[in-house]
Formats: structure tokens, C-alpha cells, sequence
């Protein structure tokens, strides 16, 4: 099943445009423009979506874009690359995720032993990320080295993180899709984890990147930057390195490399952080993207919804909770409507930046985590297309992160975002 899932996933030819290589700079919507030209090509994935799709006017605009052209959007967030397909935050995610339209794209930051940056969507993921488990000459310095399930129900565990190792040792790994085996009782089973809805094609030896060849390689596709500053998951500080200083190294790395604020959309989900970019670096502050997960329990929805004009007051100009959030259905029409959250946002006059876009698996059984709140309208792959649309319209996002671009660069152009 895995292997079908996959074919049917592949990149392709078919949908390709010749459209305007992104500037880079400077605000002008969404849309990119210059004398450069870049093929932007989407492969059949949205194309299976739109015909999956129920019968109806959104299904039929979608449609009548099938031939594009399509272009370079500032919409689309690229969620950790193209990790829907591609070792996430490697240099071959990067690329997936820029040939599909991308504008924007995202390396979450996380610190090593000696104290550099790099780019992994975790502080402590390298045992479900990498192959450090399998390297005999840096496994051994994890955090947790592995330990294999047992016969008494005992799971397999590692906890290799990016501080138990230098840049120099991180730069010698192999990045894999995310994925574990509970039940393995050997590295190669535990190694062997892959989701369902995932494939490892192209999982041969991911390359692994600091956060300053990050932003060599996005500044040199003329696209933009959205880092995010990882939540420590040691004792901060560590070994004499405060969380002031992780926030504000990782600031600097953008103005040495003379990289314009409005290219960047920093990002955290510690209120802190956004507070110490306005008041130390107002000119990324305004651009500082708070990802709000409160927004997880109905008690810290409702804090979260409350607290919204108070984080306005200091300075707060983007939130950015997962997309259940901003959704909900309505009793009395049953339709897709703006959540209660999304509404406060709107009147304190906040940007939405959500996410992510296309990790959620088949939706043909009401979906997941991040269709939640309208999971009885959800009956098809192709409702992701119709929960968009309202995200879009109705609740006005700005953003939306993705684990396949593709998918939204489809959209963003057929509507002009």
C-alpha cells in the first residue's frame, strides 16, 4: 500500500508554468516579479484533491485553474521543506518545497553542544530525524542511547538531541523521515518507523543544514525566511547560554548576512521570545509570528481566545495556533465558520498565520488533530480544499504553513493570494 501511496504522490512534469523568479525583497502582496524566470511544478497531488473534491462552485473554480498558470506565492509556508516526501529540514526538502512554489520556508532552530545553530524541528529529535543511531561513534553520546522493547510491554526509547553534539558531528548525519517503531528491538527496526501516509523514496541520505547555510541557500533562490526559535529542552542555560542569547543569535545571523526584516518572519511558541524580539530588535519584532498552543485544551482555548487584545497591547502582530483553531461549525446552518478565536483576532486587528497544510494523512475517515473542531463535515480528501477556502475567506489568514507545498501553491494561485 505504502508504494502505491507513494507513485501516486510523485512530482511530475504535467503541471509546470514559467513564472517570475521571487524578488526576495520588499512587500508587493503575495506574488513575485522580476526579469528571472523559475518553472514552478506542482505534480498530481492537487489535481487528485480538486477531483475528489464534492460537487460545487468552489470545486469548479479549482477546476477551470487546472492548466495554471502557477506561480511563486509568499502565502505558502513550507513546513520544515516538503517532509509530506522528503527527510524534513534537508537540503532536498528545501528544494522539493522551492520547485513547488514556496515563497516562504521554514527552518526551525535548535542549538548544538557548542552552542552553534542548526536547522531540526526539534531540540531532541535526531534519534527520529537522522541516523545517529546507527553512527557507533556518536550514538553512544544521546542523551538517552537506545533501549529495545521488551516482552513486558517495556517500548523502545532513545532521546538523541542536537546539544549532546557539535555542528561539526550534526553536519555528518544523515537526515530520514521522522518516524519511529515502538516495538523495534534493534536500531534498524526502531530506525523503520515511517507514517503511513509517507514514503522513503527519497530518505537515502537527507543532507542536514546549519541555520546560516539556511539562509545561504533561501537567500540565494531570491525567497523568503520563517525561523523558528525551538523550545529548549535542556536546562536553560546551558553551560552559561541563556535563552536572551539563543533569541537574539539567532536575529543576528540574518542582519550579518545583510537579509532585509521584512524577509523574516520569526517565529516561537514562548511568549518571551516574541516579547524580547519587539522590544531588542523591533524592526523583526513586526514581523514575529507567536504560535500560540494553547489553543490544545478547550480550558487554554478559552484563556487563549480571552487573552488575545492583552497581547495586542504588547505589541503582538501575528498569531499563528494550528488551523482547528481558527474553524468551527455552525449549529444552526452546519456549515464552516470562524472559530471564536479567529474572531477575537480579527477585532484586535492581528494577522492569522496557521498551520500545517498536509499532515494529517487520508481525510475520507473526518481527520485528525488539525480538523478537530469540524471533523463531521470531513468525509474526503478533497475537504481540505473546502476547509481552506474558509481559512482563506471567512477567517482571512495571511500564511499557511504546508508539508506539501504543492497543494497550496495550487490554490494560492488559482485566487490570486
Amino acid at each position: 500500500m505504502r508504494s502505491l501511496i507513494a507513485s501516486s504522490l510523485l512530482l511530475s512534469l504535467a503541471s509546470s508554468a514559467v513564472i517570475p523568479k521571487h524578488p526576495g525583497s520588499g512587500n508587493n502582496g503575495n506574488r513575485s516579479h522580476s526579469n528571472q524566470t523559475f518553472a514552478v511544478e506542482l505534480g498530481p497531488r492537487p489535481y487528485y484533491l480538486v477531483d475528489n473534491m464534492d460537487e460545487g462552485p468552489l470545486k469548479e473554480q479549482l477546476q477551470s485553474c487546472s492548466e495554471g498558470p502557477f506561480e511563486v506565492s509568499d502565502f505558502v509556508f513550507a513546513h520544515r521543506g516538503a517532509p509530506l516526501q522528503f527527510p524534513e529540514h534537508t537540503l532536498e526538502s528545501y528544494s522539493a518545497a522551492r520547485r513547488m512554489g514556496a515563497g516562504v520556508i521554514e527552518c526551525d532552530v535548535a542549538f548544538t553542544n557548542d552552542k552553534q545553530l542548526v536547522c531540526r524541528h526539534s531540540h531532541c529529535d535526531l534519534h527520529t530525524t537522522t541516523d545517529i543511531l546507527n553512527r557507533t561513534d556518536l550514538a553512544s553520546k544521546c542523551t538517552t542511547p537506545f533501549t529495545p522493547a521488551s516482552d513486558n510491554g517495556t517500548k523502545a526509547n532513545a532521546l538523541c538531541c542536537t546539544s549532546d553534539i557539535t555542528e561539526a558531528e550534526f553536519k555528518s548525519l544523515c537526515g530520514k523521515m521522522d518516524g519511529s517503531n515502538p516495538n523495534a528491538t534493534t536500531v534498524e527496526e526502531y530506525m523503520d518507523g515511517t507514517p503511513y501516509f509517507r514514503t522513503d523514496l527519497y530518505a537515502t541520505c537527507g543532507t542536514v543544514l546549519t541555520h546560516n547555510e539556511y539562509i545561504s541557500l533561501v537567500d540565494g533562490w531570491n525567497l523568503k525566511f520563517t525561523p523558528e526559535l525551538k523550545t529548549p529542552e535542556v536546562e536553560m542555560p546551558f553551560e552559561g547560554y541563556t535563552q536572551e542569547r539563543y533569541a537574539q543569535d539567532m536575529i543576528d545571523a540574518y542582519k550579518t548576512a545583510n537579509i532585509d526584516p521584512s524577509r523574516v518572519w520569526a517565529q516561537s511558541f514562548l511568549p518571551d521570545d516574541i516579547f524580547y524580539w519587539i522590544a531588542n530588535e523591533p524592526d523583526f519584532g513586526r514581523q514575529a509570528v507567536y504560535l500560540d498552543e494553547r489553543v490544545d485544551t478547550p480550558a487554554g482555548y478559552a484563556n487563549a481566545t480571552a487573552s488575545i487584545p492583552d497581547l495586542a497591547a504588547r505589541g503582538v502582530k501575528i498569531l499563528a495556533p494550528a488551523f482547528f483553531a481558527l474553524t468551527k461549525i455552525d449549529n444552526a446552518t452546519g456549515a464552516i465558520v470562524p472559530s471564536e478565536y479567529a474572531l477575537a483576532a480579527q477585532k484586535a486587528g492581528l494577522d492569522l498565520v496557521t498551520w500545517s497544510f498536509e499532515r494529517s494523512g487520508w481525510l475520507n475517515k473526518g481527520g485528525d488533530y488539525y480538523y478537530q473542531y469540524v471533523k463531521p463535515m470531513i468525509n474526503n480528501d478533497g475537504d481540505a480544499y473546502t476547509v481552506l477556502d474558509v481559512l482563506v475567506r471567512q477567517v482571512g489568514i495571511t500564511h499557511l504553513f504546508s508539508d506539501w507545498p504543492a497543494t497550496v501553491t495550487y490554490f494560492a494561485s488559482c485566487f490570486g493570494l
